[in-house]
């Protein structure tokens, strides 16, 4: 066994020797301290030496991999709590299932808490495809609290609404937000506010433990003109005015901002208030949402991210 240049370079020679055995060759550490005449506890320390002293470069070979390292480009560039990115389907790449089941293990992990947890909930397609995608289970300590109106002008129930159908879901106690997405006006959103049941709903919203939320884009794939909520006029003047993306009807611009004199004074959601104890998760993917989730990212309106490979890399090449 060749020494290398005194002690210290015998002692990286046999590092790499056990490291290359272990995580090349596939060798069990008894083996390795077999292969090199040492205890088994030296074997390990050897093992360990090699990956500390850098003799070891560990590349996976895998899809995943290319998400794993969009995720920390995503999290180092906008200081995010969580960064979740799943493969793409070239052949369908509008498909959300992926970032649904991905979006799904995080609320599920949410869920197992045995501490009890207040989950805020936003609205959305993807956030709603990610409920469908969450296990059955007992929750009955946690409380699940819409960030929105769950009602239309009309009273109907809105589209895609998550509350209901994650408590129904789990068992969770749940408090809807009993109102329209948006008011008639600054005075009516007043007088709505004013009710005691809205104002305890907002108060429980101030006080989640964590927020989940779909993105919504400004183009003609916006859920606000597509399900009703504005109309083709209002939506051409938010564009006008800079509007990038739309998180719980609250518009915001390219740097995050939101918008205030258009839509806002109507606005009856609960306010943006993220943070790294109470951190906001966004649920997007698409091209059509990348100015949004750009713009939600820029500004720090979310804390978290899942979201596609085609998508990560759209936004970063924004930045």
């Amino acid at each position: 066994m060749s020494r290398g240049n005194g002690a210290e370079g015998g002692r990286l020679d046999d590092a790499a020797r056990a490291g290359w055995l272990y995580y090349v060759a596939g060798n069990t550490q008894d083996e390795i301290a077999r292969k090199l005449g040492v205890s088994r506890q030296s074997a390990q320390r050897l093992v360990s030496l090699a990956m500390t002293a850098g003799l070891i470069k560990v590349r996976l070979d895998h899809p995943i991999a290319r998400c794993m390292e969009l995720g920390a480009a995503l999290g180092d560039r906008f200081g995010l709590a969580q960064s979740i990115v799943v493969p793409s389907d070239p052949d369908a790449p509008d498909l959300i299932r992926g970032v649904a089941i991905a979006a799904a293990g995080e609320i599920a992990r949410v869920l197992s808490s045995t501490e009890p947890k207040i989950i805020g909930m936003g609205t959305g397609r993807a956030l709603r495809a990610a409920i469908e995608e969450v296990p059955r289970m007992d929750c009955p300590h946690h409380q699940i609290v819409s960030l929105l109106g769950n009602m239309m002008q009309d009273g109907s129930a809105t589209p895609f609404n998550a509350t209901i159908r994650l408590a129904e879901h789990v068992g969770a106690r749940h408090y809807p937000m009993p109102l329209p997405v948006l008011a008639r006006s600054a005075e009516e959103r007043a007088l709505l506010h004013a009710q005691e049941p809205v104002r305890n709903t907002l108060e429980l919203c101030r006080r989640a433990d964590i927020v989940f939320v779909g993105i919504g884009s400004m183009d003609e794939t916006a859920p606000l003109l597509k399900d009703g909520f504005v109309r083709l006029d209002e939506m051409r003047a938010l564009r006008k005015a800079g509007a990038a993306g739309e998180i719980t009807a609250w518009v915001y611009d390219a740097e995050g901002r939101v918008l205030p004199d258009l839509l806002g004074n109507r606005v009856n959601s609960a306010p943006l208030l993220g943070g790294a104890e109470r951190p906001v998760v966004g649920i997007a993917a698409g091209a059509s949402k990348v100015p949004a989730i750009h713009g939600a990212l820029r500004g720090g309106l979310i804390q978290g991210l899942v979201t596609d490979e085609a998508t990560a890399e759209a936004v970063l090449k924004r930045d």
